[in-house]
């Protein structure tokens, strides 16, 4: 009976219909997944098997259910990755895409996922991301979904010169748009940093 209450607590991270076929992979390959707290430079991450335990998932818990997800399929994809070339292929090589193609056809179609995340990740099957946070038009469908924050908007929103807040408290002046990223320069330091046009931020009065 020890083992439900976590069976049932992930369930809660999950858009409603998916919890069996996401358990049937969980339990076939013995994973231990742990829900984190929010790392800002990733969304969840895999580790193999080694002399500490076996398959080892960790999703940040913060996510929206679709977001949380399509994450932790991304890391299932590398584990059955892994299973099959060992270390012998590049983490986001053709054969990890092949994997999480091929797994995400499972969940698409099924009425689990919102009209405009299904149409987005149906794009990125053609060629999924190296991590769901670099698909940037999946990530700004799934951030339709997140709970609203006052004064929070993603670069892209933003106005030029406009001053935003990162996380850690930074003050940043937005500037332009070079190929995929936004140039920032933070405030004290005069320093230049890229921002994705998806990075979420707050807004800072001038």
């Amino acid at each position: 009976m020890k083992q439900e209450a976590p069976l049932h607590a992930l369930a809660a991270y999950l858009p409603e219909g998916t919890f069996e076929q996401v358990m049937a992979y969980l339990t076939e390959y013995k994973v231990h997944l742990t829900v984190t707290r929010e790392r800002q430079s990733i969304l969840g991450d895999y580790r193999h098997p080694d002399r500490r335990g076996g398959h080892r998932i960790s999703i940040n818990g913060n996510l929206n259910r679709y977001a949380f997800l399509i994450t932790l399929l991304h890391e299932i994809s590398h584990l059955t990755t892994y299973m099959q070339y060992a270390n012998t292929v590049a983490s986001h090589g053709k054969e990890w895409k092949q994997h999480f193609s091929n797994i995400l056809k499972q969940f698409v179609g099924k009425g689990y996922l919102p009209p405009d995340v299904e149409t987005a990740l149906r794009q990125s099957i053609q060629n999924p991301a190296a991590s769901s946070c670099a698909d940037d038009d999946l990530m700004r469908v799934l951030k339709r979904y997140d709970l609203q924050k006052d004064n929070h908007f993603l670069v892209e929103q933003l106005a030029p010169n406009q001053l935003f807040r990162t996380k850690d408290g930074r003050v940043f002046r937005r500037g332009e748009r070079i190929r995929k990223r936004y140039r920032c320069e933070e405030v004290a330091t005069k320093r230049m940093y890229l921002f994705s046009p998806v990075y979420e931020v707050e807004l800072v009065a001038a």
